[in-house]
């Protein structure tokens, strides 16, 4: 019996092919000529990519569809980039179904207009414009909390960077009291050790291709200084850092205390 991650990639392709033989409903129509894509990426990044793997967004997570590989093949039939924003604008609409009783309802369950308005449209245009084109690849990082509101911002919690997200641990409860050395494995390997009320198999590791090891120390010590001192000058400095030779902040080894404990 194919996986739902399968059902929904086949459903996505084949909706998307249904768009374009069904009269073409969108296609030849440049639906939103003065949509901002890079609002409609920030968009993407905070409401989709908790669930969608899109490569320009820097998304990789597996829950739902893989955005690029369905519009990959959907391309590669014929379908222009107006006709797959259309087909985005539709399923943001109208979303897949999954009956509540099914145990996987919680992490597949997308709910009918995340988006709504002007946002939905820069959102669908912006994966119009990205998704399955060939070749294409995320922009250059950028500063340690430019990496975090990117990567991480649209799961988890950081007074520090303005983050809400619900789909991990909050990390200003979390990470005070641990070590750079933690922090560093639970971004690189964060199905070892599972946080309390989480489900496995939702945040993506991040490999030294996805994200370099001088980008993680600096990562890391944003971190660190952050869940420490949220408005401290400490905080502000460690985010300004794109790369770092050590993920520990000054003056703590990397696999020492936070010091100034008691």
């Amino acid at each position: 019996m194919p996986s739902l991650l399968t059902v929904a990639r086949g459903r996505a392709i084949l909706l998307a092919s249904a768009a374009l033989l069904g009269g073409g409903l969108f296609a030849g129509c440049d639906l939103q000529e003065d949509a901002d894509l890079e609002r409609g990426r920030q968009l993407f990044q905070t409401n989709c990519g908790t669930c969608h793997t899109l490569a320009e967004a820097g998304t990789a997570t597996p829950i739902g569809p893989d955005l690029d590989a369905s519009f990959a093949a959907a391309r590669e039939t014929g379908m222009d980039q107006d006709t797959i924003e259309g087909v985005v604008t539709s399923q943001i609409e109208n979303p897949r179904e999954i009956h509540p009783d099914n145990p996987r309802y919680d992490q597949t369950y997308m709910p009918a207009n995340i988006v709504t308005g002007r946002d939905a449209e820069d959102v669908a245009a912006y994966v119009a414009s990205v998704a399955g084109v060939p070749g294409i690849e995320p922009p250059p990082l950028g500063s340690a909390q430019e990496i975090f509101t990117e990567q991480c911002g649209s799961c988890h919690t950081l007074e520090a960077a303005g983050a809400a997200g619900t789909t991990g641990p909050v990390l200003d409860d979390v990470l005070p009291g641990q070590s750079a050395d933690e922090v560093m494995n639970s971004i690189r390997d964060p199905e070892a050790e599972i946080a309390s009320g989480f489900p496995a198999g939702v945040m993506p590791p991040f490999d030294e291709t996805r994200l370099p090891e001088p980008n993680l120390n600096a990562l890391v010590q944003y971190l660190l200084a952050c869940t420490e001192d949220p408005s401290g000058d400490e905080c502000t400095a460690a985010g300004e850092a794109a790369e770092a030779d050590s993920p520990a902040p000054a003056g703590q080894g990397a696999a020492g205390d936070r010091g100034g404990g008691g």
